[in-house]
C-alpha cells in the first residue's frame, strides 16, 4: 500500500472517531432530557404547582348542570331543595365533553376556559366520546370510528395554551377485560389520541380503571400500550365509590408497575359511603371530600368531582337514562356525604 493510501485510511478512521463521540454525546444529551424506565423514554411528570396553577376551576353556569337545577328550585320556590342541591353546584365539578359535534363541543370549551382563566384557576375537562363507548351498554354513543381523531384534534386546538387537566376516556381502557371487540382496536387509538393531546400545554391521565377491576400487571401493560409514558399519569374510581384509602393503595401499586414515575388522581365525586355492592345509582351512596389538589409530596395530583354528582349511571335502580339529571339522588348523595 502506498503512502498516501495509508494517510487516507487515517484521516478516514480519524472522520470515524469524530462522528462516533457526536452520536454518544446526542444519545447522552437525549437520556439527561427523556429519563428512562427500563428501556421506554418517559415524559417529564409536572409537579401539582406545574400541573394545576391556581387550583380548581369552578364551572360557569352554563356548564353547571347542578346549578341550573339549583337555580330552578330556587325560582319556584323550592328553597330547602336549592340549598341542598347548592352544596353539589358550588364546587369545582369536571366539564365532560360527550358531543361529537365539534362546534358544539368547542364552544364549551371556549365558554369554560374563559370562565378559568378569569377565576387563575384550572379547569378540569373529560373527554368521552370514543368509538364503541361503554361497549354498547347504558352510555352507549361516542363519534363514528373514522371521526374521532378529528373531533380529538379539534378539541386540542380549542384547548391549546389553557394549560388544562385532560382526563381521556374513562373505562375505555378497563372496559377491555369484559369487551372483546376492543382488545385489537382500543389500545392503537388511543395512542394516536395521546400523540394528538401532548405538546400544547395540556396535563393529559389516561383511564386507570379502579382497585376492583383488572389485575395490576394487566393495566399496567396496557397503559404503556396506550401511552401512558407521554403524559401525567392515570384516573382511577371515575363514576365509582370506592373508598380513597383502597384506589390511593391501588393506584401506587400500579403506577410502580408502570415504572417510570406516573402520577393519578382520584375521583371522590361519590364516594363517601365507599363501595355499596353496585357501580351503578347504588343505594346510600354519598358525597365524598371536597375536591381538591394535594400539596405535591406523592405521586398522587388530586382528589377531583369527575362525574357530576346527579346524574344517573344508567336506566338501573329506577334511574333515568345515563347522564340524565336525577333529582332524588342528587339529594341522597347530599344526605349522605362525607362530612369529616
Amino acid at each position: 500500500m502506498s503512502r498516501p493510501q495509508r494517510a487516507s485510511s487515517t484521516r478516514q478512521w480519524v472522520w470515524i472517531g469524530v462522528v462516533g463521540a457526536l452520536v454518544l454525546a446526542v444519545v447522552a444529551a437525549v437520556s439527561v432530557v427523556l429519563p428512562h424506565s427500563g428501556d421506554r423514554p418517559v415524559a417529564h411528570r409536572r409537579s401539582v404547582a406545574e400541573a394545576w396553577p391556581g387550583g380548581l376551576a369552578h364551572q360557569p353556569s352554563s356548564a353547571n348542570q347542578p346549578r341550573w337545577h339549583e337555580t330552578a328550585a330556587r325560582q319556584a320556590g323550592r328553597a330547602s331543595t336549592a340549598d341542598r342541591l347548592s352544596v353539589i353546584a358550588d364546587q369545582p365539578i369536571a366539564t365532560w365533553l360527550t358531543n361529537a359535534s365539534v362546534p358544539e363541543t368547542v364552544a364549551t370549551i371556549r365558554s369554560v376556559v374563559a370562565s378559568a382563566r378569569e377565576q387563575q384557576r384550572t379547569p378540569v375537562f373529560v373527554l368521552y366520546a370514543i368509538p364503541d363507548r361503554d361497549c354498547g351498554h347504558w352510555s352507549r354513543g361516542g363519534t363514528a370510528e373514522d371521526a374521532y381523531l378529528p373531533w380529538v384534534r379539534s378539541v386540542v386546538r380549542a384547548l391549546a395554551g389553557s394549560h388544562a387537566v385532560v382526563l381521556v376516556e374513562p373505562d375505555s381502557i378497563a372496559q377491555i377485560a369484559v369487551c372483546e371487540r376492543l382488545r385489537d382496536t382500543r389500545l392503537p387509538l388511543l395512542r394516536k389520541a395521546v400523540a394528538a393531546l401532548t405538546g400544547h400545554g395540556l396535563t393529559v391521565y389516561l383511564d386507570g380503571g379502579n382497585e376492583n377491576r383488572v389485575p395490576v400487571a394487566t393495566m399496567a401493560d396496557w397503559l404503556r400500550r396506550a401511552g401512558v409514558d407521554r403524559v401525567q399519569g392515570f384516573a382511577t374510581n371515575v363514576s365509582n365509590f370506592y373508598r380513597v384509602d383502597q384506589e390511593r393503595a391501588y393506584a401506587d401499586e400500579l403506577a410502580d408497575a408502570i415504572g417510570g414515575d406516573p402520577h393519578f388522581v382520584i375521583d371522590v365525586s361519590r364516594n363517601g359511603q365507599g363501595w355499596r355492592g353496585d357501580w351503578c345509582n347504588p343505594e346510600g351512596a354519598g358525597l365524598g371530600q371536597l375536591p381538591h389538589v394535594t400539596l405535591g409530596t406523592t405521586r398522587l395530583d388530586a382528589l377531583l368531582w369527575v362525574k357530576t354528582p346527579g346524574l344517573s349511571d344508567g336506566s338501573c335502580n329506577g334511574g333515568p337514562a345515563a347522564g340524565q339529571w336525577w333529582e332524588s339522588y342528587a339529594l341522597a348523595l347530599v344526605a349522605n356525604r362525607k362530612r369529616s
